[in-house]
């Protein structure tokens, strides 16, 4: 007769204590108040726009890097309510898409030690269609197809550059409007890439700085930091 192998109950989580859920609520705050706070001087001071554009997804990040997503969730909510209340809630959708996503998803796939291609390529493909998304938005605000506008605008002045350029050698070639679409795709998504790369840089400093790591870059990434 076999003797029944007897299975050991399982454990129930252990929550943490009240100091680390005192502190994570503390964090929650301070990391929601700088991402809502960056966003708001961006509005005021656009000459800073550049440079704190690059800071706008960490906040999400680092709650995520240091706690865990459930936390980062918790700050993308808080962020985004709190700039609803501040300045309203079209402005604080279009910080939710890409950027406070784009903290999110990063910070998830830094945890995770995913690879940055995985990372930058994901982070570049949510950073189109939040460009894509503000587009759509912007046209229904202002009840015009936006898209189809700059299309037209720009089929013209490109056919125009080039009856200029080419005319004296008498070539004549006109683009057409699909081109011009799939060419304003193509430098947005290029932007995106370099934005995100971006990003992974400026994050990899930071959070050294917190005492947590990025997954190891790329080789070629290490010989130009170097």
């Amino acid at each position: 007769m076999k003797a029944s192998a007897v299975s050991s109950p399982k454990l129930p989580p252990v929550d943490p204590s009240p100091k680390q859920q005192a502190l994570r609520l503390v964090e929650i705050a301070f990391l929601a108040s700088t991402a809502a706070l960056a966003w708001v001087v961006t509005i005021y001071l656009n000459p800073t726009l550049p440079l704190l554009r690059l800071f706008f997804p960490l906040p999400v990040a680092i709650a995520i890097m240091r706690w865990d997503w459930r936390t980062g969730r918790m700050a993308l909510a808080v962020s985004t309510l709190l700039l609803t209340v501040l300045i309203g809630p079209t402005r604080s959708i279009i910080y939710l898409m890409p950027y406070g996503l784009l903290g999110f998803l990063c910070g998830w796939m830094w945890q995770q030690q995913l690879s940055w291609y995985c990372s930058v390529l994901c982070g570049a493909a949510l950073s189109t269609l939040g460009l894509i998304f503000q587009l759509a938005l912007s046209s229904l605000l202002v009840g015009e197809n936006l898209w189809a506008f700059f299309t037209l605008q720009l089929t013209g002045f490109a056919n125009w550059l080039l009856d200029v350029t080419l005319g004296w050698f008498g070539i004549h070639v006109a683009a057409s409007a699909f081109t011009i679409q799939v060419a304003i795709v193509a430098i947005v998504a290029v932007n995106s890439l370099v934005y995100v790369f971006t990003v992974h840089l400026v994050a990899a400093l930071v959070m050294e700085k917190l005492g947590k790591t990025l997954p190891p870059p790329p080789t070629w990434v290490q010989s130009l930091l170097s």
